[in-house]
């Protein structure tokens, strides 16, 4: 019974990993993100669409950890009781990949942040860069691999740790606020050459994804949670807390350099913020709390990565061998595989041009199509009536559910008909695990929908890779 109660996670470590998966490399290129694409009333715009529809999606996942406390790995798991064997491993499968290219995201920021100060490494893509990133990933390797708990611990520190500089950076920018310029950017670069009001919000939507992953992580790592009922309030706490640091680091750049000026920055273009406020020492301040965010978030990540391919191969959707766990509880087949492709997606950034901004659309295509059949599940089960005692709350979660589906869909196609490609290019080969489990299992490979599935995912391949031959689809 001691060491059951050890593995356990309480609210506040809970919300740590939901703060710690959501504030990474994504809110330190805000300023630069929005302002390149709209201005005060766009961003406004923006943010209240992926705060209510972001909103939704953490009340879905929140209805559904109490309401099905068994199905306890999440993301996956939901699909899988929703939509079957084939589109739960789809969903796993996404999840997992595209949680992956979010972790060569961050050692691209960060390398990128660093060759601004020592020009070694260059744009984050010079050999030195890569072979400083691919010590790190293993030395987070190796760290994981001692004990789940302890890294969790370490995820609570670097969580508190992060945020201190980004709480500073919205003091000194509200003491700075300047009303004349914040007036002056409220529209954007509209105009007879400027971009619509529509147009401008469209632009920031992919961005918003991004800066929300991490939403599900206390639902991700729930069989960890010590009450099942803390990590519905834990997603919520987090989501809340992430969302207002989001809107006033975006918010506030507005009042204090015109918009123009904020689209120019390189990034992390919070710390040029801070530097055209302060001074040179600003740039400095928030180039070091970006690296411990990312740091933090990448542990996280990492963490997760590796819960969602154990919790496959424990339901045999994965091959058994990722279920495997070593002395500490650690998933640790499932880790060595997920650090694997981490290092293989860093070294090809050698050869990349702009490998973060496609790695960011990518991972929030990628993560999209399992949250939308998370909201989709919890529509299903308010629909049905099942586990709603008297109808209690069944029409509220009816209409939550209803919009977080509609809102991941329109996500979907907001990011535009490449990152779907791009997607399939994955999902079909990615097949391969799922055949080899099914053969493992002695089991029916697929009903006659889930080949239906198959064979549009491959669909989309192909077309995926005769638009990048052809040069449809520029990466």
């Amino acid at each position: 019974m001691e060491s059951s109660t050890e593995k356990k996670l309480g609210l506040m470590a809970l919300t740590g990993m939901v703060v710690g998966s959501m504030i990474g490399a994504g809110i330190f290129s805000l300023p630069r993100t929005f302002g390149g694409a709209t201005g005060v009333i766009g961003a406004l715009i923006a943010w209240v669409i992926a705060g209510a529809g972001m909103y939704t999606l953490a009340r879905v996942f929140q209805s559904l950890a109490e309401r099905k406390p068994d199905l306890d790995a999440g993301v996956f798991a939901y699909a899988k009781a929703g939509f079957g064997d084939y589109l739960g491993f789809l969903s796993a499968f996404g999840y997992w990949i595209g949680s992956c290219i979010g972790n060569v995201s961050y050692w691209v920021l960060i390398k990128s942040t660093l060759g601004a100060f020592f020009p070694v490494f260059g744009d984050g893509n010079t050999v030195i860069a890569i072979a400083a990133a691919s010590v790190g990933i293993w030395l987070f390797h190796f760290m994981i691999l001692r004990g789940v708990q302890q890294a969790a611990f370490i995820n609570a520190v670097v969580t508190v740790a992060k945020v201190i500089p980004i709480l500073l950076f919205i003091l000194i920018l509200i003491f700075a606020f300047k009303l004349d310029l914040f007036q002056a950017n409220l529209w954007g670069a509209q105009g007879l050459d400027g971009p619509s009001l529509f147009e401008q919000v469209r632009l920031t939507m992919l961005v918003t994804v991004f800066v929300f992953l991490g939403i599900e992580g206390a639902s991700v790592y729930s069989r960890y949670a010590s009450q099942r009922s803390h990590v519905g309030i834990a997603t919520l706490i987090g989501f809340v807390s992430a969302l207002f640091l989001m809107v006033l680091v975006t918010m506030l750049p507005y009042a204090a350099m015109q918009q123009g000026d904020i689209a120019a920055l390189r990034q992390p273009s919070m710390a040029g913020v801070l530097s055209a406020v302060v001074g040179p020492w600003g740039a400095v301040f928030i180039s070091v709390g970006l690296l411990i965010s990312v740091l933090g978030a990448y542990l996280a990540w990492s963490l997760i990565c590796a819960e969602v391919l154990f919790a496959a191969s424990k339901n045999q959707d994965m091959p058994r061998a990722f279920a495997r766990e070593n002395k500490n509880g650690v998933p640790a087949t499932a880790l060595w595989l997920t650090n694997i492709i981490v290092q293989l997606f860093v070294i090809s950034t050698y050869w990349s041009n702009d490998a973060f901004a496609l790695m960011l659309s990518l991972t929030s295509a990628m993560s999209l199509i399992p949250y939308l059949l998370v909201a989709a599940y919890g529509f299903m089960l308010a629909k049905r009536g099942e586990t709603y005692e008297n109808g209690v709350g069944q029409n509220r979660d009816l209409v939550l559910a209803g919009i977080a589906a509609v809102y991941t869909t329109f996500m979907i196609f907001a990011g535009g008909l490449k990152f779907v490609l791009l997607s399939a290019l994955l999902y079909a080969p990615g097949s391969a695990l799922y055949y080899w489990a099914r053969r493992e299992q002695g089991r029916k490979l697929f009903t006659g929908f889930e080949l239906a599935v198959f064979i549009v995912a491959w669909i989309g391949c192909i077309a995926a890779i005769v638009g990048l031959v052809r040069g449809w689809i520029a990466i």
